[in-house]
């Protein structure tokens, strides 16, 4: 048997106390990389039975030692260093974790080193500022002066968690070492550096956003990568939300123009993707002198992403747009309506015509972000302009040739009906739905049906009983399985929604005639939709409204008829358990169809049988 032997190098003697460092040591050394990964996730264990201190002069120097292993062993080893501090005895000696973790920051795996900077940064809060200062600090800057770029990327993640409680002379070294990471000469730094540039900037002193990060943002927003500038952007958010508005028309707007006419795409896609964040953060005026131009700009881009992502925008940018009034007292206030009359102005002239654009845009992509968020804009514009500017172009995408455009529509539909009623509703954008739901195309049909629940929601029962109830019936007996198959579960979903007394009153009963139908498919569309229904009526009205018909049909003159018969009763036989009609009634007809001359009906009789026997 082969002696184990200590991290340093001696035989482990027969002391039971180093028996889990040295079981440790053992698999740490196995060829099986599976086994090497159990002992890491067992580390709190081991440190448990060795004690504190034990584990901080053995075995956090053991692990510090012996990070030459895969990569799924390093990530879950960095992985449990961030949640080690309690076993090493404490804030006090949350330092001792530090020199595993930054070895671990330092390797090439991505995954590892990002896991590592995030358990530092858990174990940092942790530090007292003596110790962040003696210890954290000079990490920070041994990796941010590494002769690596991993080292550099990680040390980037680690500067705004030490940086408020160091002393003045320690937060200048740290802002001149961050400044060295936004011109380094690879670019994975200088784009690390830009990502973490935002959450710098929060902890920084206002001079020293104003002097050292600002010019950082300057640079980066420039830099030759386009990788690096698009993350400069959501750097931006962050200056910007920290400035007066005087300060960020000073110092951040001329770069932030920049940005918006780049020659990238990327770039120009991540300022529509985070524009609202900006809108926000460098307030109304600015907005309205320069942002609006801007966003115009973005929503007519040459690069289809770009305008999608800006249409995305599109009801935010507006809502944003309108002052917000804290009380009734202000409603009469000549300032505000004034502001009010201004953004009227501009969404009118400025951002509805290009939005009129977009609708007939030759990219779908564009089309549908379009459509998810277009409905919005009723409540900002007010019922007579819905009426006026918004509802042909609602009509226009009911009609468009992507489901997905005409599916976002319907799905928010009761923004428009909470502006203009139920009845305008009905009288414009309904009959488009209706001729969407008899569309030829039976893909088209199958949305519409999908989507019929929310719509129902939206609108009511009431309303729906008058206008949409025959549809859904209409459905159930269409020359395509698939649509009759999604009529059943729509019905379901109905009646979850309006009720078991609204079934049987609004929807049993038509079903009910199908089991009289010549078609035998849509006899069985009958049974399939009594599979559904039965679930969510309850076993009262399932066993004297339902049950009688379907047993009625045991005799029908078609075998998958006859089978799909057994089917049901096996389904809502447990359902209708407690009540006697399962003995006189349906076990009855499952024996006299165990007798049927059809194989297939032999074999389903008997399995419900079975079933409905064992309940």
């Amino acid at each position: 048997m082969a002696t184990t032997t200590l991290p340093s190098g001696e035989p482990a003697p027969e002391d039971t106390s180093l028996y889990p460092i040295a079981v440790l040591i053992d698999e740490l050394k196995n060829e099986d990389v599976q086994l090497r990964l159990n002992s890491i996730k067992k580390l709190s264990t081991i440190a448990l039975a060795l004690g504190v201190e034990r584990t901080r002069v053995e075995l956090i120097p053991f692990l510090t030692e012996t990070i030459y292993d895969e990569d799924e062993v390093l990530l879950a080893l960095a992985e449990q260093l961030g949640n080690f501090t309690n076993y090493v005895g404490g804030p006090d000696f949350a330092y001792t974790l530090l020199p595993p973790l930054e070895s671990l920051a330092t390797v090439e795996e991505t995954v590892v080193r990002d896991k590592a900077v995030e358990s530092l940064r858990q174990i940092a809060v942790l530090h007292s500022p003596t110790d962040l200062e003696n210890h954290f600090v000079s990490l920070v800057i041994r990796l941010a002066s590494g002769d690596w770029f991993t080292s550099r990327t990680s040390a980037c993640g680690l500067f705004s968690v030490c940086y408020s409680r160091v002393n003045p002379m320690i937060k200048s070294e740290l802002r001149n070492f961050f400044r060295n990471l936004c011109q380094d000469d690879t670019p994975m730094v200088r784009r690390a550096a830009a990502g973490k540039l935002g959450e710098f900037a929060k902890v920084v002193e206002l001079d020293s956003l104003k002097n050292d990060l600002i010019p950082m943002f300057s640079s980066l927003a420039q830099d030759e990568q386009d990788s690096v500038r698009l993350l400069a952007i959501e750097a931006c958010v962050s200056i910007a939300s920290l400035l007066t508005h005087e300060d960020v028309n000073d110092l951040v707007m001329s770069t932030l123009r920049l940005c918006t006419s780049d020659s990238s795409w990327r770039v120009r896609y991540m300022v529509a993707d985070k524009f609202t964040e900006l809108q926000k953060a460098v307030g109304p005026e600015i907005t309205r002198i320069d942002l609006v131009p801007t966003f115009q700009s973005l929503l007519r881009d040459t690069e289809a992403e770009v305008r999608a992502a800006a249409a995305n925008k599109v009801c935010d940018f507006c809502r944003n747009l309108c002052p917000p009034v804290a009380s009734g007292a202000l409603l009469n206030d000549p300032n505000v309506a004034q502001t009010s009359n201004a953004v009227d102005s501009i969404i009118m002239t400025s951002i509805l015509p290009v939005v009129k654009g977009l609708v007939a845009d030759t990219n779908q992509h564009v089309k549908s972000a379009l459509a998810s968020v277009i409905m919005g804009l009723s409540p900002i514009l007010g019922k007579q302009r819905t009426l006026d500017h918004l509802l042909p172009l609602f009509l226009t995408q009911l009609k468009d040739e992507c489901p997905e455009v005409r599916l976002n529509i319907i799905s928010n539909l009761d923004c428009v009906n909470e502006v203009i009623g139920i009845q305008r509703l009905s009288e414009t954008l309904l009959p488009a739905i209706v001729e969407l739901a008899e569309d030829p195309k039976w893909r088209v049909r199958l949305a519409i049906i999908e989507y019929m629940p929310l719509l129902a929601s939206q609108l009511g029962v009431q309303f729906f009983d008058d206008k949409l109830n025959s549809l859904c019936m209409t459905w159930l007996t269409d020359h395509v399985y698939a649509i009759r198959e999604a009529a059943t579960l729509n019905l379901k979903k109905l009646v979850e929604k309006f009720g078991a007394e609204w079934a049987q009153t609004s929807v049993i009963p038509k079903v009910i005639v199908m089991a009289r139908d010549p078609n035998y498919l849509h006899r069985m569309t009958f049974l399939f939709c009594i599979n559904e229904l039965a679930e969510v009526c309850g076993p009262e009205i399932t066993a004297k409204t339902m049950l009688p018909t379907v047993l009625s049909m045991a005799s029908d003159s078609v075998a998958n008829v006859r089978f799909n018969v057994a089917k049901t009763l096996q389904k809502i036989g447990p359902i209708v358990a407690q009540s006697a009609a399962v003995k006189s009634q349906i076990k009855p007809v499952l024996d006299k169809l165990n007798t049927d001359t059809d194989v297939d009906v032999k074999y389903f009789a008997a399995e419900a049988m079975s079933i409905i026997a064992c309940n």
